[in-house]
């Protein structure tokens, strides 16, 4: 593989600091790939391997509306056929790191079919497991593997789930772990979501119906609300500049790469000295910075 095999202990700046958390903890976590290690959002993202068309549907939209709304976002799941599978493509569709957390040694990828995804994921993300080089896949490792899903989780999502799916275990271990739990409801007389319907009905897991409604759980700030935080402190700091200073600060406030003098010069009518004046003055104050090339970038 492309990738070389990196070996992390509990004691390694780079393990993931929400596994350290985990009184059952790997130890060592064997890594392929680009490991995000300060994500503010992971989210995971778990469910049967044999979903519904409206299991992947709800899958897709969820990873689509999370990327929408949140930066710095990582989708955990576990590389099997379903949902997880599901999941791993929607995020490398949208460039979200994702990570794949395998039950068995890294030097292959189970199943096969899905090494096209476990690659993409290792460019941007990475593939990890507890087992060393040579370990086959063995039915009680994925249930062992679910717990990696949980405990590098801010939050676990079960899409859909027969009555003893797999996936439950991950659940069990994000509520073990004091991770949040949510799941999609379905309808009740529907196999596939009889497990997810139990986790609601006994209040292990948290009813979802949208990306919306986790992110206010979580109570997670979106590109809109910080975009809104910055307009009213940025409100409030321009009662101290001249008109000129605030029409050439809301100019920047909208370019988050900034913007070149001469289209800050177009689009606000002053003239060329003016701005060049104005911004000089910004900058002294610390309101705005200048790039190379005449580029000028606010500083809030």
């Amino acid at each position: 593989m492309r990738y070389p095999l990196r070996v992390w202990t509990p004691e390694d700046a780079d393990y993931p600091y929400r596994l350290q958390s985990c009184h059952d903890k790997p130890n060592p976590l064997y890594v392929r790939g680009n490991i995000p290690t300060e994500s503010r959002h992971v989210v995971a993202i778990v469910g049967t391997r044999r979903p519904t068309e409206r299991g992947k549907e709800l899958t897709e939209k969820l990873v689509r509306e999370l990327h929408e709304r949140l930066d710095d976002l990582v989708i955990v799941s576990g590389g099997a056929y379903g949902i997880d599978i599901a999941a791993h493509r929607a995020a490398i569709r949208y460039g979200i790191p994702t990570i794949m957390v395998l039950a068995h040694g890294l030097d292959r990828i189970y199943p096969s079919q899905h090494r096209p995804e476990a690659e993409a994921a290792m460019e941007n993300g990475g593939v990890v497991s507890e087992y060393e080089l040579g370990v086959e896949p063995f039915a009680p490792y994925f249930i062992q593997r679910n717990r990696i899903i949980a405990g590098m989780a801010d939050a676990v999502v079960v899409v859909e789930s027969h009555a003893h799916g797999g996936s439950l275990t991950t659940a069990l271990r994000a509520k073990a772990y004091d991770r949040a739990l949510f799941a999609f409801p379905g309808r009740p007389n529907d196999p596939a979501s009889e497990g997810c319907n139990g986790l609601i009905r006994d209040g292990r897991a948290r009813l979802i119906t949208s990306a919306e409604d986790l992110i206010k759980a979580m109570e997670w700030k979106t590109r809109k609300s910080a975009s809104e935080g910055m307009q009213t402190s940025l409100i409030g700091l321009m009662d101290n500049l001249t008109k000129e200073q605030q029409i050439i600060l809301a100019k920047l406030q909208e370019a988050e790469e900034g913007m070149h003098i001469n289209l800050i010069v177009m689009e606000t009518g002053l003239a060329y000295g003016e701005v060049a004046s104005e911004l000089t003055m910004l900058e002294i104050e610390g309101y705005v910075r200048a790039l190379p090339g005449g580029v000028y970038m606010k500083n809030l």
